[in-house]
């Protein structure tokens, strides 16, 4: 029954779906089937989750604006202070939104995946738009935080942690698979070079938070 699914799928779509022509043993262990939806599954769930958590907040804020989040800690580690600035809904509406639809694609993907469900290069292409955009995205809030707002929050920091290792395994995988075209030395390197790629992501990351607020960590922030 499967495979005639997936043959109906193949004649629906005449784009060609890329699996069918790499085996799959030549693949990096991560972005063979069942290890990449594992993957995607565990990110999805935890942004799905932290995206939950901000959105439920959010609503409390909007009812009581002297609502105090799980996640006011003290005036440089809080949620409700970012949600309280222009950067918390930059298209006119709550961010936490976004991470609500877009990691529940991530989770429905991944559940296709675990169940046998083949997708074209089309979709492929489709995610690999969403998550670099998401990417981006995390990328200039993470900078607001840090160089503008100067506040930390904590579920968001949580989404950022998600979308690090989605964004560089879904590009990977897409590469291996022929997807993304490029060089067989490139995609070589990408994929013996996935989680150090990730681990220089976040102490990166680490490294931003800590000599932005390095005042706060030294005591001399005067709190």
């Amino acid at each position: 029954m499967p495979s005639t699914a997936r043959g109906n799928l193949a004649n629906h779509d005449s784009t060609p779906v890329e699996e069918t022509v790499i085996q799959p043993g030549s693949l990096p262990r991560t972005v063979r089937d069942r290890p990449f939806a594992w993957l995607l599954l565990i990110t999805g769930v935890i942004g799905w989750l932290a995206s939950g958590a901000l959105v439920l907040e959010k609503l409390e804020v909007l009812k009581d604006p002297n609502h105090v989040t799980l996640c006011d800690v003290n005036p440089w580690v809080s949620c409700g202070t970012v949600m309280q600035t222009p950067q918390s809904s930059v298209f006119g509406f709550p961010n936490m939104f976004i991470g609500i639809v877009a990691f529940a694609v991530i989770i429905t993907t991944a559940m296709g995946i675990l169940a046998g469900a083949r997708f074209s290069r089309w979709y492929w292409l489709g995610l690999q738009a969403g998550v670099t955009l998401g990417f981006a995205f995390v990328v200039w809030l993470w900078s607001q935080a840090l160089y503008v707002i100067h506040v930390l929050c904590p579920f968001c920091m949580v989404v950022w942690a998600a979308m690090i290792p989605l964004f560089v395994w879904v590009t990977i995988r897409n590469v291996s698979r022929g997807v993304i075209k490029a060089p067989p030395a490139l995609t070589k390197l990408l994929g013996d070079s996935g989680w150090i790629i990730v681990a220089l992501l976040y102490v990166a990351v680490i490294a931003t938070i800590f000599f932005s607020f390095l005042h706060v960590f030294a005591g001399t922030s005067g709190y």
